[in-house]
């Protein structure tokens, strides 16, 4: 079978096209023949070795596709079942197939297509966590969502709005920004043309934000902070810009006592009741219309370098597809 192999870390010419055996399920766990993989900027931290694995390995770790094979003691799904996932620690993702833990595998329900279902497990899920648990949104708070054009933050608003929130939304760009307005957003800052701080400020006053959540990391991470009423929260869930350096405690009891947290997806998908409750709450959400998935763009397999490129230069809005 085709799959993108990495041999060595590095930039995206390191992803490269290669013919792999077509792994063999083991106990507990199915084939997966995909449809499609999903591309996600962690696959851009493994790729470049700021996240460990081991070489050489298949790069990925979401897909969606008909389960061809089960291992040993498989019962939860059948060949035949239409499947996603995210998250395996197998990574695997970018290939005409995967062998994935059962544990891991979401059913895709009828009136979701693969694409949309594959769209929501990483991204999706990190949104759905991010509006409903480590921030509980409610009518009356003000959310500040960077990068609110990509995949995870266009689901974001959406989920934000949903529970009530006034959503301040920063992009790069005008086109970015009517995407923003498109998704909900009350507010759209574009940070190329003005410092979101001082613009957001200008929109809801000093320390007015009770949540900033915020995916770029060492560009934004401290104006996030300022603008953060007593008690209220910075998410920082991504670095695409650099880590956050050490945090001095005392730097966040003179913000106001507020909180820092670093949240990843596995520990909001601790049980495999959490994480299909999770992704079928999404999928309702899909099949009742309340949700737009946005697919920003769909590469053939073998054109994973240039998807990362355009990832990593900020060209690119919504969820990015590869097509095995």
């Amino acid at each position: 079978m085709k799959a993108i192999r990495v041999g060595r870390t590095g930039g995206p010419e390191v992803l490269e096209l290669a013919d792999v055996p077509v792994p063999s399920p083991g106990a507990g766990e199915a084939l997966v023949r995909q449809s499609v993989a999903g591309i996600n900027y962690i696959d851009v931290y493994v790729r470049t070795g700021l996240y460990k694995r081991d070489l050489p390995f298949i790069e990925g770790r979401e897909g969606a596709g008909v389960v061809e094979a089960v291992g040993e003691g498989v019962t939860e799904v059948k060949i035949g079942d239409r499947v996603a996932y995210a998250q395996t620690p197998n990574l695997g993702g970018y290939a005409e197939a995967n062998a994935v833990p059962v544990r891991e595998l979401v059913p895709i329900p009828d009136g979701v297509d693969d694409r949309d279902a594959c769209a929501v497990m990483l991204q999706g899920m990190t949104a759905h966590y991010l509006a409903n648990d480590t921030f509980p949104l409610r009518p009356g708070h003000v959310a500040l969502v960077h990068a609110a054009a990509g995949g995870v933050c266009s689901t974001l608003v959406q989920l934000a709005k949903a529970r009530g929130a006034t959503v301040i939304a920063t992009v790069g760009t005008e086109e970015k920004a009517e995407l923003a307005r498109g998704l909900g957003a009350d507010h759209v800052i574009v940070y190329a043309n003005e410092d979101f701080a001082d613009a957001t400020r200008a929109i809801v006053g000093e320390h007015a934000v009770d949540v900033a959540y915020d995916s770029v990391g060492k560009d934004t991470w401290e104006r996030s902070l300022s603008l953060l009423r007593p008690r209220g929260m910075l998410v920082v869930y991504g670095n695409s810009s650099g880590p956050v350096p050490p945090v001095e405690p005392q730097k966040l009891a003179s913000a106001g006592s507020v909180f820092f947290t670093r949240p990843t997806l596995v520990d909001y998908i601790r049980t495999r009741d959490e994480l299909l409750g999770r992704a079928h709450d999404l999928f309702d959400t899909i099949r009742n219309g309340k949700l737009h998935v946005r697919i920003g763009a769909t590469y053939p397999l073998a054109d994973a370098a240039q998807a990362h490129r355009d990832l990593e230069a900020r060209k690119t809005t919504g969820k990015l597809l590869l097509i095995p």
